[in-house]
């Protein structure tokens, strides 16, 4: 039974990646596009990589990330999977290596129980071009789902991890239910279920 359900936010809990939205508004999605690819497939390290990416945000009106980030594409299937996990009494969380002003504002229309990402710097009212936060690692997510079991009491059994890239590792090893979403080939080797249709609904039936 699933008492903690933990979903990647890019690409799976979302339909494409944050940060080639906001690129794009810069005009640097194909050097964003490239660094991200690298790193899904786990050939970049992923400090260095969301470093780089970053960076290419500066001068960005905060104003224009925001809105941005609020209306990013979800995935097909998101609100009902979200609903069904919480219906079964779930805990149901995000762990993200993009951006606290997208999680955050999601988290709440998904009605989550809480979200974990980075946070992109700002000087005045413009992107700094710098990044800090709880995801800034290859191995954060599986470090903060480690804690997240110690204090709620649930044991690996009892957990889903969901997501699509290199960086999800670390939490699928940590996950009785360890689902690679449409993923990267390096994941896939960490995963025990495998869903290749773009929604989320796919996973209901592995959990009932």
């Amino acid at each position: 039974m699933v008492k903690l359900a933990v979903f990647d936010f890019d690409s799976t809990l979302m339909d494409g990646e944050t940060i080639d939205f906001l690129a794009q508004e810069c005009g640097a999605l194909q050097q964003v596009s490239a660094i991200t690819h690298k790193a899904m497939n786990g050939e970049l390290d992923f400090f260095e990589a969301l470093h780089k990416r970053v960076a290419l945000l500066k001068g960005l009106p905060l104003a224009r990330a925001k809105e941005i980030c609020h209306n990013l594409p979800l995935m097909q299937g998101a609100k009902e999977c979200v609903a069904e996990l919480k219906a079964m009494e779930a805990k149901v969380v995000c762990f993200s290596g993009g951006f606290h002003l997208a999680t955050r504002h999601f988290a709440k229309e998904l009605g989550l129980h809480a979200d974990f990402s980075n946070i992109l710097h700002t000087n005045g009212d413009l992107l700094s071009g710098k990044v800090g936060g709880d995801m800034m690692f290859s191995n954060s997510k599986g470090d903060m789902l480690a804690r997240l079991q110690s204090l709620l009491a649930i044991t690996k059994q009892e957990t889903l991890a969901i997501g699509d890239g290199a960086n999800d590792c670390a939490m699928l090893d940590r996950a009785g239910y360890a689902i690679a979403f449409c993923a990267k080939p390096v994941l896939k080797q960490h995963a025990n279920i495998i869903i290749e249709q773009k929604d989320l609904r796919e996973i209901l039936p592995h959990i009932r």
